[in-house]
């Protein structure tokens, strides 16, 4: 399995800022120190280029971030002050997540430690997202002929608005959404299936609510998947909401992860939010990797893209 790390780009928030930036690198230093992915295929995503981004992104919008035009309105909207390191560490985020989706199409699963920006629109950012790396993969596995159609099952426990909104009316991209009913963002948008939870749900009806989508994305035979296995449905997220215990959050993994499995769907897992206290966060996202690995140890390759997956990484 491969997976793909972008936690050397770093942005410079000012002290106190609530996104907890350390989570990347602390759950790639897991990651190394577990042997889940083998250190040579534990690699530095390219950055996502214009080409790619300009898929999604309208023109005026890109040119606005990578020059540093962006309003202060805008800056508080996506919630980061503009700088040239976030412009390369958003390019890198999306890399990832393009990368993923390339060697998950070799491999059958592979793994974006960082990624999962779903509230970025084509022409604007918010709530900690600047470009929309699922659509920019989506797009690009299209655009180079290794997939006719995705499936986006995000199961970040806020609505992924801005993918909505992306891919409407797309008949090539299923967007799957399990979400909080009353958390943000407050205005949702229309998801091809949206399944929104109360708070305090709980692990059941949680569970129950992803066997339901799943049914729903394997039946509609997607040729690749993309699972934002958010942490942030976890009862200890202070934006969460939900309640999931750790276990429940391990077992959403499993069903996702083996059901796709069982169906035959090569998947790019992106980890999405989290705002926990970091070493649960991580602790989250590293059981999501464990159970990535898992399906990896025991599914035979996918189909293999033309070029297979080389040439989408460097080693750093």
């Amino acid at each position: 399995m491969r997976a793909f790390y972008s936690d050397t780009f770093v942005l410079p928030l000012p002290a106190g800022h609530r996104f907890p930036m350390d989570k990347y690198r602390r759950l790639r230093e897991a990651v190394a120190a577990e042997g889940l992915v083998a250190e040579e295929r534990l690699a530095v995503p390219a950055a996502a280029t214009d080409e790619e981004l300009l898929r999604v992104h309208t023109a005026d919008y890109l040119a606005r971030v990578v020059e540093g035009r962006l309003s202060e309105q805008e800056q508080r909207r996506i919630g980061f002050p503009w700088s040239p390191a976030l412009v390369e560490r958003s390019r890198r985020s999306v890399g990832g997540t393009v990368a993923a989706c390339r060697s998950a199409l070799a491999d059958g699963v592979a793994v974006n430690l960082a990624g999962g920006t779903h509230h970025a629109f084509a022409d604007h950012g918010e709530g900690f997202c600047v470009f929309n790396d699922v659509a920019v993969a989506a797009r690009a596995m299209s655009a180079e002929g290794l997939v006719e159609r995705v499936a986006v099952v995000d199961l970040d426990v806020h609505q992924g608005n801005g993918t909505a909104a992306i891919f409407a009316g797309d008949p090539s991209v299923l967007t799957v959404s399990i979400h909080g009913r009353g958390n943000y963002p407050f205005v949702k948008q229309r998801s091809d299936l949206d399944l929104e939870l109360d708070d305090g749900c709980g692990d059941a009806a949680y569970l129950e609510a992803v066997a339901g989508a799943l049914d729903e994305v394997v039946a509609w035979r997607p040729g690749l998947a993309v699972y934002l296995a958010g942490a942030d449905p976890y009862g200890g997220d202070r934006w969460g909401r939900l309640g999931l215990s750790l276990e429940g959050l391990a077992e959403r993994d499993r069903r996702v992860l083996g059901g796709l499995e069982a169906a035959g769907v090569p998947v790019a897992v992106v980890m999405a939010g989290g705002y926990a206290a970091v070493d649960e966060v991580v602790a989250i996202h590293l059981e999501t990797v464990r159970v990535a690995a898992g399906v990896a140890s025991r599914r035979p390759a996918g189909r293999v893209a033309p070029g297979g997956a080389e040439g989408v990484a460097q080693r750093v």
